[in-house]
């Protein structure tokens, strides 16, 4: 599976060890930056990871700031992408399971990293369910034809 990463400033550190993890693990990572701690804007780089995904570049993202909601707010904006800002085992696995999300968004200033690489196992290890779950992910999809 080939995995779109990036992050702003505030989630560089984490995105550099949440990309080694998903590459001990076997995925191929595609990092989209940013390059280093100088402050950057995030929808930037949530947008080139979003855009990886609509494209079938890749499957699927995650992307790290502060605190994970900026980033996924832009990354939001794309049609076809719904991404989770997650700092919860609990939540990674369910953002996959019952909302089909193809980005995670961690903060780096919210979960240390133990804990990001767990959340990070727990959605990469799940998948879709779909049943009654489908048609309410349907129903996102309606809404984002419709207002975005």
């Amino acid at each position: 599976m080939r995995i779109a990463m990036g992050s702003d400033h505030g989630g560089f550190n984490l995105r550099l060890v949440i990309k080694a993890h998903l590459i001990e693990k076997g995925y191929e990572v595609v990092d989209f930056g940013c390059e280093s701690k100088e402050s950057v804007d995030y929808p930037d780089y949530a947008l080139r990871v979003a855009n990886a995904i609509t494209s079938g570049d890749c499957e699927l993202g995650v992307l790290v700031c502060g605190t994970g909601l900026g980033i996924s707010i832009a990354a939001n904006k794309v049609k076809g992408i719904i991404a989770a800002p997650v700092s919860d085992t609990f939540s990674a696995e369910m953002a996959r399971r019952h909302n089909n999300a193809n980005i995670i968004a961690l903060g780096e200033r919210v979960v240390g990293e133990g804990l990001a690489l767990k959340i990070i196992d727990e959605f990469f290890g799940a998948s879709f369910e779909g049943g009654r779950h489908a048609g309410r992910v349907d129903k996102i999809r309606t809404i984002e034809e419709n207002y975005l």
